[in-house]
């Protein structure tokens, strides 16, 4: 993709330059500009092939010299630096105006005179406009390849740091998950010690398949489906018939990319801050659909609600990793909205971009 940019930001300057270079001619000899165009293209085409093809020579014994003492092969490769480009716009110089004319007699059916005859007018001028545009060209190409690869390098660099900051915030998200969980057993270990070892084993089986998967940068959606399923079965052990689970997940959405542990603390909010505190308990609803080039994430309660001791808009130590996560791989891309769900209870809606 490098390569492709580069190319094409040389052939856009050379057109752009052989042009020019035609017209400015054009003006000062009062001809028309189609034979200024064969001449300019000519001998500008012939100048760059010259000086990539002695780059390229330049690149590659400079390889096969390291190669042979052993040493490693140049980061730089094509790209040889000033070393490589002095060289070969040398040559460039020296035998791009002579081939380009002669290319370009061929094309005009004209005669152009020897530029070993400097003492003709349209020779000096063929002699400085090459010197002068070949230097130009070079300079401004390197100087667009030096910017396009500091460019690259800082975007690699905040790359980094945004997976070193979602590495950080998911180590933060997995001892608050499982401290909740332990808690939730610690309860029931009291009160009835057959569904704390049946919760025990579901936690067991739960952590051995999450703490290893959630080390990921991403994992595809099914797979958070299925990390919410363990931890709902948890739940179920817990809170018995209170709890009442749908999880809807259509085919063609299960393979599509997610941080992991995205959904995770939006569903233990909807338990610990709203079905819990329901007598009676109720339902909870977790699923994904796509809207055009979106992809919608749900998670839905019938507890207590926003008006109750449930969460708060923005609030909360799992809504606000959330956010943060979304922020650090999304940006301004993907949102997160609490707000009431019809019919009681919360819902928690998360957008992102399938792109």
């Amino acid at each position: 993709m490098r390569t492709r940019r580069r190319f094409s930001r040389t052939v856009a300057f050379m057109i752009v330059l052989c042009v020019a270079i035609a017209a400015l001619l054009t003006a000062w000899e009062g001809e028309g500009i189609r034979p200024h165009l064969a001449y300019s293209f000519s001998i500008g085409i012939c100048c760059w092939s010259l000086t990539e093809g002695m780059r390229l020579v330049a690149a590659g014994a400079t390889d096969g010299w390291r190669r042979w003492r052993g040493q490693p092969l140049s980061p730089a490769g094509f790209d040889s630096g000033w070393r490589g480009i002095v060289p070969a716009l040398l040559v460039a110089v020296v035998l791009g105006p002579p081939l380009g004319m002669t290319v370009g007699d061929r094309l005009t059916g004209l005669r152009s005179p020897s530029l070993l005859h400097l003492e003709a007018a349209q020779t000096r001028v063929t002699v400085a406009m090459t010197v002068v545009a070949s230097i130009a060209s070079v300079f401004v190409l390197s100087t667009m390849e030096r910017l396009s690869s500091a460019r690259a390098q800082a975007e690699g660099a905040q790359r980094q740091a945004a997976e070193s900051q979602l590495r950080l915030l998911q180590s933060q998200l997995e001892p608050h998950m499982l401290f909740n969980t332990l808690a939730n057993l610690r309860v029931l270990i009291g009160l009835d010690p057959p569904r704390a070892q049946a919760m025990l084993d579901h936690l067991i089986a739960y952590l051995r398949s999450t703490l290893a998967a959630s080390r990921a940068a991403s994992h595809p959606l099914a797979a958070e489906f299925e990390r919410i399923a363990d931890y709902l079965a948890l739940m179920g052990v817990r809170m018995g018939p209170r709890l009442v689970v749908a999880l809807t997940l259509p085919d063609e959405l299960k393979a599509l990319p997610v941080p992991p542990l995205l959904l995770q603390p939006l569903v233990e909010n909807s338990i610990q801050h709203g079905l819990e505190p329901k007598v009676d308990g109720g339902c909870i609803e977790v699923s994904a659909s796509r809207h055009a080039d979106r992809l919608l994430l749900t998670v839905r309660d019938s507890g207590i609600g926003l008006g109750g001791t449930g969460p708060r808009p923005g609030g909360g130590f799992g809504l606000a990793q959330v956010r943060e996560r979304l922020a650090t791989v999304y940006g301004a891309r993907a949102t997160l909205s609490v707000a009431p769900a019809e019919g009681g209870g919360t819902l928690v809606s998360i957008e992102l971009p399938l792109a």
